[in-house]
């Protein structure tokens, strides 16, 4: 008799050997499959758009919807432009410009209210009075032609 077929009361060894090699398996093709199902956000971890792409392959996964996941992974390669910092900066230098005080999520740690009036000051104090509009400057400026 081979050596891999055994007695009417012994263990069967080639059993546990081919049940340890399937459950090895499975564990291996289940590991690869969720490594391969979160490529989406692990390459789209640092961008603006991550919290869709992590929805999306939340909803792919749970749906069995591969459109969802291949739309995560064009996503997540994808390069969005960012709008929202030149906004900002816009809206800082504008109200600067104005003179009105910075929001207070704006304000650097060193910054200090102003005496009493409340309001933080970064630079020297603009005038009360406001600036005349620019077409009343063009007016009182001598042109080129009188000179």
């Amino acid at each position: 008799m081979p050596s891999f077929i055994s007695g009417p009361h012994e263990g069967d060894p080639l059993y546990v050997i081919t049940t340890v090699i399937l459950l090895a398996a499975v564990v291996g093709i289940g590991v690869l499959f969720f490594t391969l199902h979160s490529l989406p956000e692990r390459l789209g971890h640092k961008k603006l758009q991550f919290e869709i792409v992590a929805v999306l392959g939340l909803l792919s996964l749970l749906t069995h919807i591969h459109a969802f996941w291949v739309a995560a992974l064009l996503l997540a390669l994808v390069d969005l432009p960012d709008f929202v910092t030149p906004l900002k900066r816009m809206a800082r230098s504008l109200e600067k410009l104005s003179g009105l005080p910075p929001p207070a999520d704006d304000l650097p740690a060193n910054a200090e209210p102003a005496s009493s009036a409340g309001k933080f000051q970064h630079g020297p104090a603009l005038p009360d009075e406001p600036r005349p509009p620019a077409t009343a400057l063009r007016e009182t400026a001598p042109s080129t032609a009188e000179r």
